[in-house]
């Protein structure tokens, strides 16, 4: 199945008052589990991510031809040949299939349009993670976030990885397990610095970037000042250290 829906909230249990463990975008693929009432329990096809979602109508058959490459880009229709902005959004590396096209539009589901100059091909690769991870400067912190409107600190790290189409695993405690250690001990840019619990991402030898809870922010700050910090507020120290490179 596919999530035809801008964002779908994924829970730890089939109940709106549970826990928010994630979230899936637009395009991204899925596999039900079982049915419970008005819930799926379901598994995600990028990094089976296991969690229950509210039952609605998903596609069954998906195509995608272009992703998102903007933080956010507005949805708008068509009327009297003219387009038209309408208060919906697709998510930064939302995947869309191609039914029409205008001179500057994309149509990816019935009379719904994007402009083409926020998308780019589904093979295209970004190489410049710095550029996708500062689209998120100053987002919402939210636990099980995966959006500019609420995103968490693993999620941040895997974005770039899900945008180029490249496995990554979505929570903190798997990454960790995951990644390969860095040896050299002097951080540079791309260095992905892991706690338990938190992760974040050197943009050079000395700014680091991460969803900090605490601040309730996506937020820059000075990489060594950090583990200065988490070690004195949270008593925590660095678990791992690895390189964006390496994956």
């Amino acid at each position: 199945m596919i999530n035809n829906f801008s964002v779908i909230n994924i829970y730890e249990s089939p109940n709106l008052d549970s826990k928010l463990s994630s979230q899936m975008l637009y395009g991204e693929k899925f596999r039900i589990l079982n049915k419970k009432k008005n819930w799926l329990k379901i598994k995600t096809d990028y990094d089976n991510y296991i969690g229950y979602i509210k039952n609605k109508k998903f596609l069954k058959k998906f195509d995608p031809k272009f992703k998102i490459s903007s933080k956010k880009t507005e949805i708008f229709t068509k009327i009297n040949k003219r387009f038209k902005k309408t208060n919906k959004f697709l998510y930064f590396a939302s995947r869309i299939s191609k039914i029409d096209e205008n001179r500057n539009f994309i149509e990816f589901e019935k009379n719904k349009w994007i402009k083409k100059n926020n998308l780019k091909k589904i093979n295209y690769f970004e190489k410049n993670y710095n550029k996708i991870f500062k689209f998120f400067l100053n987002s919402k912190y939210l636990w099980g976030g995966k959006t500019s409107s609420g995103i968490d600190c693993s999620a941040l790290v895997q974005i770039y990885f899900y945008y180029n189409r490249v496995f990554f695993p979505r929570d903190t405690k798997d990454q960790i397990r995951f990644c390969k250690i860095k040896n050299k001990k002097i951080f540079s840019k791309g260095d992905i610095i892991f706690w338990k619990g938190h992760v974040g991402v050197c943009l050079n030898q000395i700014k680091f970037i991460h969803a900090y809870g605490p601040k309730k922010k996506v937020i820059i700050m000075p990489t060594n000042l950090t583990i200065q910090h988490i070690k004195k507020t949270a008593k925590l120290i660095v678990k791992k250290v690895s390189n964006i490179g390496a994956y």
